[in-house]
């Protein structure tokens, strides 16, 4: 017997299901380092204030590019076009070797800081939104190439110096200084060298791909993007750059400061761990499935000793079955019914069995006789026939005790 059930098995099915889907997303979510938005204010592409970049990354898949922000720094050497964000702090050493090892893996877009951001104040204020505190020039910028500087100047434009034709200018301001260029080498770039009209080599390296260097951040900032022609312009410098490469375009924050570090379970979500995982996924869901079909509801609790002979004679039965020698009951049963039917019929205890197929013969009985079948009961070896011929025994018994 079961008792009532609260929820209808699909109900609780549904409830345990979402749980599990539940669980699982948030595992995810730690260990890819989805816990939180990254939007701090600060210059990157997960930043929705002045200086950010975010309405860039935004524009560029509202135009079907694929667009990824990374906070892992193994993405660092994924192909596709790279865009670098490094603040006023960053170590030029460090990006040196980033931007090196790139230069056979995929194009690179490296925006150069200007402005100082503080938190913006008072009761309208937004998470993320900064106020302007001032202008900084990077001292990192000779990294990049040897020849390579940037100034700032008295109306807050920021450009780049450019010595001994080490960069070649693709956007200037009005004074002619270089707001935007990208490095000279031995690489053959279309979209550029077209943009620019700058010749290439006669015999280029078709293994380098271009690095850009954007001196005046506004133009591919969120204060940039409010003005169109500026957004239709930053969409074009990111084209360009992309230089027909495969890949997304990929915003790194992990020079910011906003990179996760590598833990069990972002190892578990990572190839070729997430083999595994899901192996063992699935493995817990067919264990939770056969558990639910098996067991099903709750059942009552019965008594641990039930009532009555019946309960005597099952438990007696059950331990000679463990036993297997079922085939000894024969003879001692079949004595025992002749001594009940002895008594019944008012006969010595010690008679013969013809005796009582005697009885049988004097009353009309039909079937076998009694001596026969208690003889073929003490004889028989396999449950079927002891079965048979115990009913047989039983059956002359009860007509002659009528």
């Amino acid at each position: 017997m079961s008792a009532a059930s609260t929820f209808s098995p699909r109900a609780a099915l549904g409830l345990v299901g979402i749980g599990a889907l539940a669980f699982i997303a948030l595992l995810y979510a730690i260990g890819a380092g989805l816990t939180g938005g990254g939007n701090n204010g600060g210059a990157h592409g997960l930043s929705k204030g002045l200086t950010g970049y975010a309405g860039l990354a935004a524009m560029l898949e509202s135009t079907g590019s694929t667009v990824v922000r990374s906070r892992n720094p193994a993405a660092l050497d994924d192909p596709g076009l790279l865009v670098l964000t490094p603040p006023h702090d960053a170590d030029g050493e460090e990006l040196a070797e980033i931007v090196g090892a790139r230069r056979t893996i995929g194009p690179t877009l490296v925006v150069l800081p200007k402005w100082v951001e503080i938190p913006a104040q008072g009761p309208e204020a937004r998470t993320g939104w900064v106020a302007l505190a001032g202008t900084r020039r990077a001292r990192w910028v000779g990294s990049l190439g040897e020849g390579l500087d940037v100034e700032l100047g008295q109306k807050t434009a920021q450009t780049l110096a450019i010595a001994k034709e080490a960069a070649i200018p693709l956007i200037r301001d009005d004074d002619a200084r270089a707001q935007v260029a990208y490095l000279n080498d031995d690489g053959s770039y279309p979209e550029l060298d077209d943009w620019s009209g700058w010749a290439a080599p006669d015999e280029p390296d078709e293994d380098l791909f271009p690095v850009v260097i954007v001196a005046e951040p506004d133009l591919l900032s969120n204060r940039g993007m409010a003005d169109k022609a500026a957004a239709l312009a930053a969409l074009d410098l990111v084209r360009a750059a992309k230089e027909g490469a495969d890949g997304p375009v990929t915003f790194d924050v992990t020079l910011n400061g906003l990179d996760r570090a590598r833990n069990l379970l972002t190892l578990a979500f990572t190839p070729p761990f997430l083999a595994a995982t899901l192996a063992l996924l699935l493995a817990a869901l067919a264990i939770a499935w056969r558990g639910f079909i098996r067991f099903g509801p709750p059942r009552v609790a019965g008594r641990t000793v039930a009532y009555g002979k019946t309960a005597l004679v099952e438990n007696s039965a059950g331990l000679i079955r463990r036993a297997g020698r079922i085939r000894l009951l024969g003879a001692p049963y079949a004595a025992l019914v002749a001594q009940r039917t002895l008594r019944a019929l008012g006969l010595p205890a010690g008679a013969e069995l013809s005796a009582i197929d005697a009885a049988q013969a004097r009353r009309g009985l039909t079937g076998g006789k009694f001596s026969a079948e208690a003889a073929a009961l003490a004889a028989a070896r396999k449950p079927a026939d002891l079965v048979r011929h115990a009913a047989a025994l039983q059956t002359i018994k009860k007509g002659l005790s009528r």
